[in-house]
């Protein structure tokens, strides 16, 4: 029997094949979220450091050096490698800066090298909009230009990302928040991808295979998005199989993106700062979003049960070819998690959350521990496996651990509250 959440009991064996269509859907959702959101922890801690520009500069070449390859990743998992616009909005239909119901993206096709989309509601503008104009231009003006154009790129070197109205808003209140078109100009100039995209695009994770099932546990919905484009699209209309390895690559597009800030940062002030900025962005959206899962999946309880729930489901330990994770309850008030000898601890440089794990605790895993039980400890252990691995006690004779700092830098963004709709049945 498939689950559509996770109240029943805790299994050591679970996969992310064992939830229903519409579990997965709303894990879909959850995980196109914590990709987006990881930039509300790293990109302001960039700013505390190194100032406005620094941050802008960091946002604009991380993501040129990372959407481009998870773009090509998906299209051909999905089975929609293209070169004309209706691939271009398939496949912003499924990256994480485009997360779901946070970014309500619109669109309108026109023909192959032609079309639109506008916002009617941007959940990053309105992150930004109280901080004043200068910002709201960094982000829709500076930022924008170029990874669209990077995005775009990736299907047609030569298609172009551009405005018709955008932010700042005029009126205030101006709905849609922004609209773009989005055209194929064949006389054009390719575009030059980022330098860091091939040095990015060497690693591990840009190439790491995925689970495939041979076959889907529960009928209906689409096989891929080989079929035309849908602009009405919603993760519901996938198949079982189809939601699996969407689901899967969502985590690849987010671990790609890490990647790529660290690598930024790294290149323009040194590797000096890695490891603390690795860790602070990692705690912050860890923390919210193992808060985010055990609310969308109904993870009930404050015991270690729960704790283990959440760490199995948790998008920082997917896809598993990349991360060879697994997690055990070890007694009453105790868990085990552990990391296998895999491709996340060996990808040879510092660009990873996983490169800074070792035998001291580490926040990251702390905060996801205490959404279930704030008295609960991750200490690091002997791995049976040759890997790295922790112990999730619960001590309830401890004082509560206060939520970590990072979190609450995560949840300013308006999208650490956002409540999804489910907007229509599966497609059968």
């Amino acid at each position: 029997m498939l689950r559509d959440d996770y109240t029943g009991p805790f299994d050591p064996t679970l996969r992310l094949n064992d939830f229903s269509r519409q579990a997965l859907a709303d894990l879909g959702r959850e995980y196109l979220l914590n990709g987006h959101l990881q930039d509300r922890v790293g990109l302001p801690e960039v700013m505390g450091q190194f100032g406005d520009d620094a941050m802008t500069r960091i946002a604009i070449e991380e993501w040129m050096s990372a959407s481009p390859i998870y773009s090509k990743r998906t299209q051909r998992a999905l089975n929609f490698v293209g070169d004309d616009v209706s691939t271009i909005f398939k496949n912003l239909q499924l990256d994480i800066g485009a997360a779901h119901q946070f970014m309500d993206f619109r669109y309108r096709l026109d023909g192959p090298n032609y079309g639109e989309f506008w916002l009617q509601r941007c959940g990053a503008l309105m992150d930004v909009e109280p901080w004043g104009e200068k910002r709201v231009r960094a982000m829709c003006h500076d930022i924008e230009d170029p990874t669209f154009d990077a995005t775009a790129a990736a299907t047609h070197p030569c298609a172009k990302v551009r405005p018709i109205h955008r932010p700042p808003r005029h009126p205030a209140d101006r709905v849609p928040h922004c609209r773009w078109k989005v055209f194929i100009d064949d006389e054009a100039v390719a575009y030059q991808q980022h330098e860091n995209l091939a040095i990015v695009g060497r690693s591990q994770i840009a190439s790491i295979g995925i689970d495939d099932p041979a076959a889907s546990p529960q009928a209906g919905g689409w096989p891929d998005y080989s079929g035309p484009f849908d602009p009405d699209f919603q993760l519901e209309d996938f198949s079982h199989r189809a939601l699996l390895i969407a689901n899967q690559e969502f985590a690849v597009q987010s671990h790609v993106l890490a990647r790529a800030f660290l690598l930024c940062v790294a290149r323009h002030y040194g590797e000096d700062c890695i490891a603390r900025l690795a860790r602070k962005q990692w705690t912050g959206i860890a923390g919210l979003t193992a808060e985010r899962l055990q609310r969308a999946m109904k993870i009930p309880g404050d015991g270690i049960d729960a704790a283990a729930k959440i760490f199995q489901l948790h998008p920082a330990f997917h896809p598993r070819t990349y991360v060879d994770f697994r997690v055990e309850t070890t007694g009453p008030q105790a868990a085990r998690i552990e990391i296998g000898p895999c491709p996340a601890l060996q990808e040879g440089d510092a660009y990873s959350w996983f490169a800074h794990l070792g035998d001291q605790p580490h926040a990251a895993l702390d905060a996801i521990a205490r959404v279930a039980n704030s008295r609960a400890r991750c200490l690091p252990t002997a791995s049976a496996h040759k890997g790295l691995a922790w112990d999730v006690i619960i001590d309830r004779s401890v004082e509560p651990s206060p939520e970590p700092a990072e979190v609450q830098l995560a949840k300013i963004s308006t999208g650490a509250g956002i409540v999804f709709e489910r907007r229509r049945p599966l497609r059968m």
